[in-house]
């Protein structure tokens, strides 16, 4: 099913993980990709595999932390395709420390990429999108954008940040009687690197100092595979959902935080420390 061909689909961090399984994806149904990452070897890999299904796929390295490479990243974009019809603003980095530990230096670095990234991809292709006829931003928090995990602080404050922004511009193009529609993916447990690539920050009670065992820990426990996120994600696009939740695990903690906002909190804690223990 080549459901979108003739589009093109912009990709931030597309290199790896949930980004270039999104992007082959897309491919397989029909749309030239634009893809930026900071890991160019990376980046060509994923580029080759969505050309294998015959559509065009550019590549450019690009720090979505930098405001000025990400609109020249949208200006060559329009200069190449000449339109833009989806833009997944998917790359993120994650951090352990507690709030009242974690440097200065760590929180700007995680907040300029998991939300100025986001910030900067939305605003930079969002008038070509809605040239389009409408087009679909998809800004990818997490399911950390629904409730807060201890030493989760700053990647939590930042995923609840996108999920605010998203749901807000969201209301405000509505408002404006613009087409143009608006998606926050919220995923559980996708089994991708960022568990091992995660930057240790500080002091944390839910740091484990065993971090490669704890994250082989995590990768049993994600049973969501980048591939099917990227089935699911396109799918919504395709069916103009708002809020998608991808993996059971998103799901069942969805629910736990509405039904039980304080709750969920103390059963959180428990967890933890049987967690900590193993890993301690």
């Amino acid at each position: 099913m080549r459901r979108f061909d003739g589009r093109v689909v912009v990709v931030t961090g597309a290199a790896s993980g949930i980004g270039a399984a999104t992007a082959v994806e897309f491919a397989r149904r029909g749309a030239d990709l634009a893809l930026c990452d900071i890991d160019e070897p990376g980046l060509k890999a994923t580029a080759a595999r969505c050309r294998m299904y015959g559509v065009a796929a550019t590549v450019q390295a690009v720090d979505v932390a930098s405001r000025p490479a990400v609109y020249s990243f949208a200006d060559q974009v329009l200069a190449q395709y000449g339109r833009v019809d989806v833009v997944v603003n998917n790359a993120g980095v994650g951090l352990l420390g507690d709030a009242a530990t974690v440097s200065d230096d760590g929180l700007e670095w995680i907040v300029d990429i998991n939300f100025w990234g986001v910030v900067h991809g939305t605003r930079a292709f969002l008038p070509a999108l809605q040239r389009s006829g409408g087009g679909t931003v998809v800004n990818v928090s997490s399911v950390y954008g629904l409730l807060g995990m201890p030493s989760q602080s700053s990647y939590s404050a930042t995923k609840f940040a996108v999920r605010g922004f998203t749901e807000s511009l969201r209301m405000e193009l509505l408002m404006a009687g613009s087409s143009t529609r608006v998606m926050c993916v919220h995923p559980g447990g996708i089994r991708t690197n960022i568990a091992r690539n995660v930057r240790l920050d500080g002091e944390g009670v839910a740091c484990p100092r065993d971090l490669r065992s704890a994250a082989d820990s995590f990768d049993h426990l994600a049973h969501t595979s980048p591939d099917r996120a990227a089935r699911t994600i396109v799918d919504g696009v395709a069916r103009k959902k708002i809020r998608l939740l991808v993996g059971a695990d998103a799901v069942v903690m969805d629910i736990l935080q509405r039904l039980f906002p304080v709750g969920y909190q103390r059963l959180t804690v428990f967890v933890t420390r049987r967690f900590m223990r193993q890993y301690a």
